[in-house]
C-alpha cells in the first residue's frame, strides 16, 4: 500500500486515467439500454468494403497498446500523459453523448462466417462482448488518433520510427474496424472529426498556454545546477 501511495504521490498526473473506469461504466450502461430503434449508420458505400476476418489481429491490438502507451507516459512523461487523457476523455464523452442523444447501430455484421478459423473466432468473440450500437463516432479509431497525436507531442518518440508506426498501425486499427463490419465508413469520417476538434482543443489551445506556462516556471525556477552545468560544458569544450 505505501508503495501504491508513494507512486502516485510521485506521479500525481496518473489520477487522469481514474477517468477510464467511469467512462466504461457509462458506456456498458447506455450498450445495455439502446439494443434497438436506432439510425442506422450504414450507407452505399459499406457495401463495397468486402468483410476480411484477418484484420481481426489488429483490431484487438487497441486496448493493450493504448495501455502500454499509457504506462510509458506516465513514467516518463506526465504532460504527455495529461493530454493524452485529455484528448481521450473529450473523444471518449462526445462519443458517448452522441450515442445517447442520438442512438445509432449498424447492420453490416455478416450473419453466418464463411470460414472457420482463428480470425473467425475473434471476430465472433469480439461481436459477443460489443453490440452493433453505439458506433457512430467510433472510440476505436478516436483512441487510436488520441495514441497518434500522443507520440508525435512525446518527446522520447520524436523519431521517424516512433511516428511511422504508430501511423501504420492507426491506419491498419482503422481498417479494421471497416473489414470486420464493427462499423460503418460514415462512423470513421465522424470519428476524424471529433479527434480533429480534440487536438486543436488540448494541443493547440490548451497546449500552447500550457507550454508557455511552464516554459515561464523553468525560467524562473532556482538555478542549483547551474555550476554543474558550467563544468561539463568546460569539460566538453
Amino acid at each position: 500500500m505505501q508503495t501504491v501511495k508513494h507512486f502516485f504521490k510521485t506521479h500525481p498526473h496518473a489520477w487522469w486515467g481514474a477517468f477510464l473506469p467511469v467512462y466504461l461504466a457509462i458506456f456498458f450502461t447506455i450498450e445495455h439500454f439502446i439494443t434497438a430503434n436506432y439510425w442506422p449508420t450504414q450507407t452505399a458505400i459499406d457495401n463495397y468494403i468486402p468483410f476480411c476476418e484477418y484484420f481481426a489481429l489488429f483490431y484487438v491490438t487497441w486496448s493493450p497498446i493504448l495501455a502500454a502507451l499509457g504506462i510509458y507516459l506516465i513514467i516518463k512523461d506526465g504532460e504527455g500523459f495529461r493530454r493524452y487523457m485529455w484528448t481521450i476523455m473529450f473523444t471518449f464523452t462526445v462519443s458517448t453523448l452522441i450515442c445517447a442523444l442520438i442512438p445509432n447501430g449498424q447492420d453490416l455484421r455478416p450473419a453466418v462466417m464463411e470460414r472457420d478459423n482463428i480470425f473467425t473466432w475473434m471476430v465472433q468473440y469480439t461481436y459477443s462482448i460489443d453490440t452493433n450500437t453505439n458506433v457512430f463516432p467510433s472510440v476505436h479509431v478516436v483512441g487510436v488518433m488520441a495514441a497518434v497525436f500522443a507520440v508525435f507531442h512525446t518527446p522520447g518518440m520524436k523519431t521517424w520510427a516512433w511516428r511511422a508506426g504508430a501511423v501504420i498501425w492507426g491506419l491498419l486499427v482503422t481498417a479494421s474496424t471497416l473489414l470486420i463490419k464493427q462499423h460503418a465508413f460514415i462512423d470513421i469520417l465522424a470519428s476524424f472529426v471529433v479527434s480533429a476538434l480534440a487536438y486543436v482543443l488540448v494541443y493547440v489551445i490548451i497546449g500552447r498556454r500550457r507550454d508557455r506556462k511552464l516554459a515561464a516556471a523553468e525560467n524562473t525556477a532556482p538555478e542549483n545546477t547551474a555550476p554543474e552545468n558550467t563544468a561539463s560544458e568546460n569539460t566538453a569544450s
